[in-house]
């Protein structure tokens, strides 16, 4: 079983000396890494970000949570990863996904595509990424990207190539990701209007997506790490699991009009709920059937004595 990797994050803005203290405590209780989505929210953006948690850290990962490929280019996007990597001395991730949240491609008039092109625009991008990362010049033609002799710098630190997390609920991006993943990201499914299909956060649902990742990945699959995060209710320490269980019912009732059954909830790896004791019972029941082993646990606030428990096992 791979090890536990655990990532943590201020996903409010701060300043750089709030930032630094947080990001040196989660990397005292043993985080893997800090994180930053990519939204076009009250937030930091990813890079900047990334870069003041690399020079006032020592041992933690940096990585967005995850990037959306349609806000940059990836010849330009290549440029910032690489550079991070190098700041960092080579502590970088790069987690990528196709982009899902319609409203903030209406709010700058950026076109949101049917997921197919955005999938398809992925898959481009990687290509173009690890192209960049190279060490001499290279050229692509894709349906969404050229490239021309294009010879990215600078170079990063880690190689053959930087760690890629490509995240994803359908079976297009996973299939994606068995094939040019390290870390793969299981997300729930988006659904048109931008709901989530409750019935994809299930231990079943995951169960799935993860075969259809191994069928994708043929020999790639043993060295691949999966990762998850909390979904469709926040994170609750609680000793009365199956009163917050009934509480998440009802509200994905009310929501989506599809009704989990109470084992459903427990069950689920997408939903953190429970006392410190199951916690630390359902991560590495996760691991051990699932091979799940990458866990978003935010500023650990409430997953801290988990992380504590588990780092570095």
């Amino acid at each position: 079983m791979k090890p536990f990797q655990f990532l943590a994050g201020v996903f409010e803005p701060c300043s750089a000396r709030e930032l630094g203290e947080r990001a040196r405590a989660a990397e005292d209780r043993g985080a893997t890494s800090f994180v930053m989505p990519d939204h076009l929210l009250p937030q930091f953006a990813p890079v900047p970000y990334l870069a003041a948690v690399a020079a006032l850290t020592e041992r933690l990962r940096i990585s967005a949570f995850v990037l959306n490929n349609d806000l940059r280019h990836p010849a330009v996007l290549a440029a910032d990863l690489a550079s991070l990597d190098v700041l960092s001395e080579g502590r970088l991730d790069v987690a990528i996904g196709a982009g899902w949240n319609e409203p903030e491609y209406a709010a700058i008039g950026l076109p949101f595509a049917p997921s197919r092109v955005r999938q398809a625009r992925l898959g481009e991008a990687i290509t173009v990424i690890k192209g960049c990362f190279g060490p001499e010049p290279f050229s692509f033609a894709g349906e969404h990207y050229t490239i021309t002799k294009h010879d990215g710098w600078p170079k990063p630190v880690q190689q053959p190539h930087i760690p890629f997390l490509v995240g994803g609920g359908g079976r297009r991006t996973l299939e994606l990701a068995a094939r040019e993943a390290d870390i793969v990201g299981l997300a729930p499914r988006i659904l048109s209007g931008q709901r989530v299909d409750p019935t994809s956060i299930t231990w079943a649902a995951t169960e799935e997506k993860i075969g259809w990742v191994r069928q994708a990945a043929g020999g790639r699959f043993a060295d691949l790490a999966f990762n998850v995060y909390s979904s469709q209710w926040p994170i609750v320490v609680t000793d009365d699991l199956r009163g917050e269980a009934r509480k998440v019912i009802d509200a994905l009732r009310k929501r989506t009009g599809v009704e989990l059954t109470e084992q459903e909830v427990i069950d689920s790896p997408h939903l953190f709920l429970g006392s410190i004791e199951r916690f630390v019972e359902k991560f590495s029941e996760l691991r051990e059937r699932l091979g799940i082993s990458s866990f978003l646990v935010g500023d650990l606030e409430d997953l801290g004595p988990v992380v504590e428990r588990l780092a570095g096992t």
